[in-house]
């Protein structure tokens, strides 16, 4: 008798080998084939980082004044510490001087919608007390009564005679001047301009030194927000001109942008 084995029967163990080994040449292929493809897909690009600073003469002033006045110091913790009729005297003070003061402001030549007056704050003022050989002398304490005084100035001219104005009216405190752009985002687009330029420039010396030319602008980014530094000095007069004011100057504002740009470079 012949006996006729099928194929169907034999053990499968024995052709994995075969698709396993056919499989894997098929992906050693395919990544040969697709590295080239891959490899012209590298792009080409010129990055530039720049920076620019823009100096610029202010046009505006703030100056933030403050009143106060205080009612007489008591003992911490006595009856009278809070005596409303010492507190009623001391608002009617500080309200006459705040009024006294914004007319003084308005004769200097200072709009009425220039001078901004904030609202009234109080709070406790606790005064040291002095210290008498051993014996120990109980806190005071007093209340303050405070108006702030704001200022905008549109004509830096008017600063000397309006700094008078405010130590004649005798204002307790002067937290000085501030300086500062009417038009600040004009201020700013022409700082970021000037970086842009900057980075342009520079891209085409850098195309030049490679012998190599700039495509189109793939991408820009603002790496640098408007950063303000105004400044201020003053310098007393001249000795030879006596009784004349004093001199101030407001320096310049800078301004200062930054840019990263991007280029393709054309084949």
């Amino acid at each position: 008798m012949i006996r006729y084995r099928s194929n169907a029967a034999r053990p499968l163990t024995r052709r994995l080998p075969r698709t396993i080994g056919l499989g894997a040449v098929g992906l050693l292929a395919g990544l040969s084939l697709a590295t080239p493809a891959l490899a012209d897909k590298t792009p080409h690009e010129l990055r530039v980082q720049a920076n620019a600073t823009l100096s610029v003469a202010p046009d505006t002033a703030t100056l933030n004044a403050r009143l106060w006045e205080r009612t007489p110091a008591q003992a911490q913790g006595s009856e009278t510490s809070g005596d409303a009729a010492a507190l009623k005297q001391a608002r009617e003070r500080l309200e006459q001087r705040t009024g006294e003061l914004i007319r003084t402001l308005e004769k200097a030549g200072i709009p009425r919608d220039a001078i901004r007056a904030g609202s009234l704050s109080v709070r406790p003022d606790y005064v040291p007390s002095p210290q008498r050989g051993d014996d120990t002398q109980p806190p005071q304490v007093r209340t303050q009564l405070e108006r702030p005084i704001t200022l905008t100035l549109d004509d830096l001219e008017r600063l000397p005679r309006v700094l008078d104005a405010l130590t004649t009216a005798g204002v307790d405190s002067l937290d000085g001047v501030t300086y500062g752009l009417k038009d600040s985002d004009a201020a700013d687009d022409r700082a970021l301009a000037q970086a842009l330029e900057r980075a342009r420039a520079k891209a085409k010396l850098m195309a030049k030194t490679l012998d190599v030319d700039l495509g189109d602008v793939i991408s820009v980014e603002e790496t640098t927000a408007p950063s303000f530094k105004p400044q201020m000095m003053m310098r007393a007069a001249a000795e030879d001109s006596a009784g004349s004011a004093a001199e101030y100057r407001s320096g310049e504002i800078d301004i200062d942008a930054g840019v990263n740009v991007t280029w393709s470079i054309d084949d």
